[in-house]
């Protein structure tokens, strides 16, 4: 009950805070260990190891997808139930999480360690990277299953009011690997280089999974697990789930699908340089990934708030948090805009264990052009959120794949035409901007929808908008 007078009933700023501040922490660890672990392998093995490593990204980046996928969209099950008081909806959104994540993670490791070879063959791995490739992929195959179950339970504790335990197991996870990282790669600890930068990543995963597991079955706990049915699968909340959860899934799996176009077209227009545009690519993923998971934090802390007041009616609560989020957001990423423009050597120069000043000119050159991209980033980001809080669908995809498919795609095709490989970095800024300026017009008229609505309901009366 305390918890749902929290998401009903306190100040919309101090909640938001509330939870987004655990949210935030927590990714902005998980965004360090993304970073710190792409450092220690360019500082232990090599820079053609960092390619090694971006070649294995499509393959981490669906199973991440996966787990994000039946996360956000149980979350958002869980959260709507929540509201309404509906526990039993609450409970079948938690266990056929639990369940289809398994099933589908399990399949997932099956299937990559049968094609290893042929995916980084086909991803465009050459004779310098695949065996860094293959001994990381190979053995964070073994971590997907935990990773993409903590990824579930992070989302459903959040839904459920407690961010901090999320907070906590992405801490742990990451911590522990930050610490393992050095011990498995260097030569003073096991000297295993990538291969150490893996299995440092799948005990973490593991640790982090047994956290945030035994917390989720702990009595006091709105999750509810059943571990008895576990065969046990209700289809109709299956269906809402991946619903709901598709827009994260395509933006993520879309990544893929990008990684591998990129990879393409740097072998295309780069020639003899390719290695040298793959390990930039490698590195600009990476710490994109390091700015961009505080925001998802923002959004993760917004989106129990957004789902709980809906299915309650409360709309009144639904115009101010999200007006509130979206100023942090769109700050947060101008903030981010203006330091990477200032920064971005120095961020190259530290990814480089030989001091190549080629590799810092030319990815800090490219970084600078990408980043002119976050001035409008941020909405497409938000407005996605909320659709998928809302359990709308299809407006969430549209959100979420305006940036990828109908802008980044071709743009990339016709700008490395006319410009050869600078003309994917333009595309990256190109896509984000577009994006954002439909993102604008989404959440305008969607707030205007949502104004009329608090203006003219009682949090108490039944309406239902879309």
């Amino acid at each position: 009950m305390n918890r749902e007078k929290m998401l009903g009933n306190m100040e919309v700023k101090k909640l938001l805070i509330k939870l987004s501040i655990p949210a935030i922490m927590g990714m902005a660890m998980n965004a360090l260990y993304n970073f710190v672990d792409t450092l220690f392998v360019a500082q232990g093995a090599a820079e053609h190891a960092i390619g090694g490593l971006t070649f294995a990204l499509p393959i981490q980046m669906i199973s991440t997808a996966v787990g994000l996928m039946i996360g956000v969209g149980s979350a958002s099950v869980f959260s709507r139930a929540f509201g309404r008081g509906d526990r039993e909806k609450m409970d079948q959104a938690v266990n056929t999480a639990l369940r289809i994540d398994f099933i589908i993670a399990l399949i997932f490791s099956i299937l990559g360690f049968i094609f290893v070879d042929e995916l980084l063959v086909f991803f465009g791995a050459d004779a310098s990277n695949i065996g860094f490739g293959k001994d990381y992929l190979t053995i964070i195959l073994f971590g997907l299953l935990f990773q993409t179950m903590s990824m579930v339970l992070n989302n459903l504790t959040r839904a459920e009011g407690r961010p901090n335990l999320a907070m906590m197991s992405l801490i742990i996870g990451t911590g522990l690997n930050i610490l393992l990282d050095p011990i498995f790669i260097f030569d003073f600890g096991f000297g295993l280089g990538v291969k150490g930068a893996a299995i440092a990543t799948v005990i973490s995963q593991f640790v982090a999974f047994i956290f945030i597991f035994t917390q989720s079955i702990a009595p006091k706990s709105s999750l509810h697990i059943n571990l008895k049915k576990i065969w046990h699968i209700d289809w109709s909340t299956t269906k809402e789930t991946i619903s709901v959860g598709m827009p994260t899934f395509l933006r993520n799996a879309t990544g893929a699908i990008l990684a591998i176009i990129i990879f393409k077209l740097i072998d295309q227009y780069a020639g003899s340089d390719s290695a040298l545009y793959v390990d930039i690519y490698g590195v600009i993923n990476r710490v994109i990934m390091f700015v961009f998971l505080p925001a998802f934090g923002i959004v993760q802390g917004m989106v129990p708030i957004v789902g709980f007041n809906f299915g309650a009616k409360n709309h009144q609560r639904l115009k101010d948090v999200i007006t509130y989020a979206t100023k942090i957001i769109i700050i947060y990423f101008v903030i981010g805009f203006i330091l990477i423009q200032l920064f971005a050597s120095s961020v190259f120069s530290i990814f480089t264990k030989e001091h190549n000043q080629l590799f810092i000119d030319l990815g800090s050159q490219a970084f600078r052009v990408v980043s002119y991209g976050f001035i409008l980033v941020g909405f497409q980001i938000i407005v996605s959120a909320i659709f998928q809080a809302f359990g709308f669908p299809i407006r969430a995809m549209i959100a979420t794949i305006s940036r990828q498919i109908m802008f980044f795609i071709p743009l990339a095709y016709l700008l490395t035409y006319l410009f050869g490989i600078a003309g994917i970095w333009y595309a990256f800024a190109a896509a984000d901007l577009l994006s954002g300026l439909i993102s604008i017009a989404l959440l305008y008229f969607e707030m205007k929808s949502i104004g009329r609505l608090a203006a003219k309901f009682a949090p108490d009366d039944l309406i239902i908008y879309e």
